[in-house]
C-alpha cells in the first residue's frame, strides 16, 4: 500500500477506538449496560451492527473463494452458514420469542424455560459452557481469516517462531479489544454503526467499479484447492460460471479437496435441512444478544428486516471482487489459493487511496464480528457461572471486572488454537457442520417439545458436542454431512434418553414459559390452561408467522441472487429473479409485516 492508504486505515482505527473510549462511562453503570446496551439502543442501530457483525473478513474469503472457483453456484454452498439464512427466521418469529423472555443471555433463558431448580441450573450452566467453545472457535475462525488478510498489506514479519499471520490478526485484535473491553455493547454497536458506513461506502465503490469495467471473456481460468494443500488451475466457460441455477452434479477433479460439493444437488438440500433446524431452534452469542437488547416485538421485526436488507450489499460485493480475480487472471495467470483472491484483487486492482478505504472497510468488518462475538461471549461467564453460581453477591464492580477479564481471556485461548488450524474453510466447517450440529437439536426441542426437561438438554447437548470433538481428533477428513448426522444424531439420542430418565418440567413453570413467549409445537398439555379467545389469538399468530417464513427464506436467498445478477450483468437471470422477489415480498407483507404491532398480550386475571 502506498501512504496515502496507510493513513487512512490508521486514521480510522485512531477514530474507532477513540468512540469505543468515549462510550465507557455509559456502559459501566452495570451489566445490563455492559451487555445488552439497557434495552435503550435503537432498532436500525441494532440492525447496522448486525450486519457489520456478519460480515466478517474470514467469511468474505472464504465465501469469495467458493464463487470464484464455481461461480455464482459457490452461493449456494454457503447456505450452510454463510447466506446467514438464519436471519429469515430471526425476523419472522424467532426474534421475538427471544424477546419476549427478558433475559441477558441463552443460558439466562435456561431457567425460564426449565425453572430454577436442579434441572433449569444443569441446563443454564451447560448451555453457558457450550457457547463459551463456540465463542473461543469463532474467535480462532476471526484469527485465521484476518491475519491471511492483514498480513497481505501491513508487511508483518515473523518473529518468535510465529507466523506474520498470526501477529497481524493480534493486532487487529488488540485495538478491538481496547473499546470492546471498556464500553461493552454501547461501544460494540456505535463502532459498528461508524464502521457500516464504511464498509458499505467501499462496498458500493467496489460493486460500481466491476459493474462499468470489467467483461468476462468467454472462457477463462479459475483454482481449486487440491487435498495435499497445492492448487489446481481448471478451466471454464462463462456462461457455466454465471449461471445461477444450480446443478444436481458437479464435475470437481477428487483430487481436489472441493470434491465434496459434486453431489451438489444432495448438499444444498442438506444445507436447507440443516439451516430449517437451526434456524427454528434460535442461535446464541452475537445474534441473539441483538434481540433480548430489542424495546419490543415491532423493533425486533424491524431490525431484521434492516438487518438483512444491508446484508444483501454483501453478496453482489463478493461477486464482484471474484469477477475482478478472473480478470487479474486473464492477464496475469490464475491465482492459485481461492482464499487468497481477496488479498490480491485489492493489491493489484484497486486504486490507491481507495486501497486505503477498502483495507479499512475489511478491518472494520473483521473488528466489528470480532468485537460482538467477545462482548456476547463474556456475558456466559459473567451472568451465568460467576454470578449464578460461583459468587451471587458480587458487587456490580466486581462483575463488570470480570466482564472485562473474561473478554480478554476468550481471545486470547482462540489466538492460540488458531496456530493450529491449517485454514479458514476447515475450521467454518467445523463450526457449522460439526460442533454446531451437536448443540442444533437441543436447541431446536427446547421451543417445540413441552416434554423436554433441563436435565435433556444438557445430556444431549453435551453428548453432541464430545461427539463432535472425538470426530475432528480421530477422522478429521469425513465429509461435512458425515460429521453433521454424527454429531446430531448421536445428541438427539442423548436428548431422549435424558428426558425420559428423568421427571418432567414442573407445570407452572411450562405454562409460564407458554403464556409469554407463545410458541408452535407439541404443546397440547399445557395450552388448555388458556383462555379460548387468547388461545385462539395465539393459534392466528402461530398461522401468519408459519405461512410468512415460507416467503422469508426463499424472499432472502432471491434478494441476494439478485443483486449478484446486477454486477454480473445476466440480465435474463435477472428479470426472473426480480419478478419472484417482488411477489414474495406481497406475501411477506400480508402475512408478516402489517402485523408487526399486533402482539397477543395474555394478563394474569385472564389465566
Amino acid at each position: 500500500m502506498t501512504l496515502i492508504d496507510y493513513l487512512i486505515v490508521i486514521f480510522y482505527l485512531i477514530g474507532i477506538v477513540i468512540i469505543g473510549v468515549l462510550l465507557q462511562k455509559r456502559a459501566s453503570s452495570g451489566i445490563d449496560s455492559y451487555f445488552l446496551g439497557d434495552r435503550g439502543i435503537p432498532w436500525w442501530a441494532l440492525g447496522a451492527s448486525g450486519m457489520a457483525s456478519n460480515l466478517d473478513v474470514s467469511g468474505t474469503m472464504i465465501n469469495t473463494a467458493f464463487v470464484f472457483a464455481l461461480g455464482a453456484s459457490g452461493f449456494f454452498i454457503e447456505i450452510r452458514g454463510g447466506v446467514t439464512l438464519i436471519m429469515a427466521f430471526l425476523m419472522i418469529f424467532m426474534g421475538k420469542w427471544n424477546r419476549r423472555a427478558q433475559v441477558m443471555t441463552l443460558a439466562e433463558w435456561m431457567h425460564f424455560r426449565f425453572g430454577k431448580g436442579k434441572e433449569g441450573d444443569v441446563a443454564r450452566l451447560i448451555s453457558a459452557i457450550s457457547v463459551i467453545v463456540i465463542t473461543i472457535a469463532m474467535i480462532t475462525y476471526f484469527a485465521i481469516g484476518s491475519g491471511k488478510f492483514i498480513a497481505e498489506f501491513l508487511g508483518i514479519p515473523s518473529f518468535w517462531g510465529l507466523s506474520s499471520e498470526f501477529w497481524a490478526s493480534t493486532l487487529m485484535i488488540a485495538l478491538a479489544m481496547i473499546y470492546t473491553v471498556a464500553s461493552g455493547l454501547y461501544g460494540v454497536v456505535w463502532t459498528d454503526v461508524f464502521q457500516g458506513f464504511l464498509i458499505f461506502g467501499t462496498i458500493l465503490f467496489i460493486c460500481i467499479m466491476v459493474f462499468t469495467q470489467v467483461v468476462l471473456p468467454d472462457v477463462f481460468q479459475v483454482s481449486m484447492p487440491l487435498r495435499d494443500g497445492g492448487f489446481m488451475a481448471l478451466e471454464t466457460s462463462k456462461t457455466a460460471w454465471t449461471s445461477v441455477v444450480p446443478k444436481w452434479h458437479l464435475n470437481i477433479p477428487e483430487q481436489s479437496s472441493y470434491s465434496i460439493y459434486n453431489l451438489f444437488g444432495i448438499a444444498i438440500l442438506f444445507y436447507l435441512f440443516k439451516v430449517t433446524i437451526e434456524g427454528s431452534g434460535g442461535t446464541s452469542g452475537y445474534m441473539i444478544q441483538r434481540y433480548f437488547a430489542a424495546r419490543s416485538d415491532r423493533e425486533a421485526g424491524l431490525l431484521s428486516l434492516f438487518w438483512t436488507f444491508l446484508l444483501s450489499f454483501r453478496w453482489p460485493f463478493i461477486m464482484a471482487i471474484a469477477m475482478l480475480g478472473i480478470s487479474y487472471g486473464a492477464s496475469h495467470g490464475v491465482i492459485g489459493d481461492p482464499e487468497r483472491v481477496l488479498p490480491v484483487v485489492i493489491d493489484k486492482m484497486v486504486p490507491i487511496g481507495i486501497r486505503g478505504f477498502l483495507v479499512a472497510g475489511l478491518m472494520a468488518a473483521a473488528m466489528s464480528t470480532f468485537d460482538s462475538t467477545v462482548n456476547a461471549g463474556a456475558a456466559y461467564w459473567v451472568k451465568d457461572i460467576y454470578q449464578a453460581y460461583i459468587n451471587p453477591n458480587a458487587s456490580e464492580k466486581t462483575l463488570m471486572r470480570h466482564s472485562r477479564w473474561a473478554s480478554i481471556l476468550i481471545v486470547v485461548l482462540g489466538l492460540g488454537f488458531s496456530l493450529l488450524i491449517k485454514n479458514i474453510n476447515e475450521i467454518w466447517g467445523w463450526i457449522t457442520m460439526s460442533i454446531g450440529a451437536g448443540m442444533l437439536i437441543p436447541q431446536l426441542l427446547r421451543w417445540y417439545w413441552w416434554r423436554l426437561n433441563g436435565y435433556g438438554f444438557a445430556i444431549g447437548t453435551v453428548v453432541g458436542m464430545v461427539a463432535a470433538v472425538l470426530q475432528k481428533y480421530f477422522f478429521p477428513d469425513v465429509p461435512e454431512y458425515v460429521s453433521f448426522v454424527w454429531a446430531s444424531g448421536t445428541s438427539l439420542i442423548g436428548l431422549i434418553v435424558g428426558t425420559y430418565l428423568t421427571e418432567p418440567t414442573p407445570d407452572d413453570v411450562l405454562f409460564n414459559f407458554y403464556k409469554t413467549t407463545r410458541p408452535f409445537g407439541w404443546w397440547n398439555p399445557v395450552r388448555k390452561r388458556l383462555p379460548a379467545h387468547i388461545l385462539e389469538k395465539v393459534n392466528q399468530e402461530n398461522r401468519r408467522d408459519i405461512i410468512a417464513t415460507f416467503f422469508a427464506v426463499p424472499w432472502q436467498v432471491v434478494l441476494f441472487l439478485t443483486g449478484m445478477t446486477i454486477i454480473m450483468r445476466t440480465w435474463t437471470s435477472f428479470s426472473y429473479l426480480f419478478v419472484i422477489l417482488i411477489g414474495l415480498s406481497v406475501g411477506l407483507y400480508f402475512f408478516w409485516f402489517r402485523h408487526l404491532s399486533s402482539e397477543v398480550k395474555v394478563e394474569e386475571n385472564e389465566v
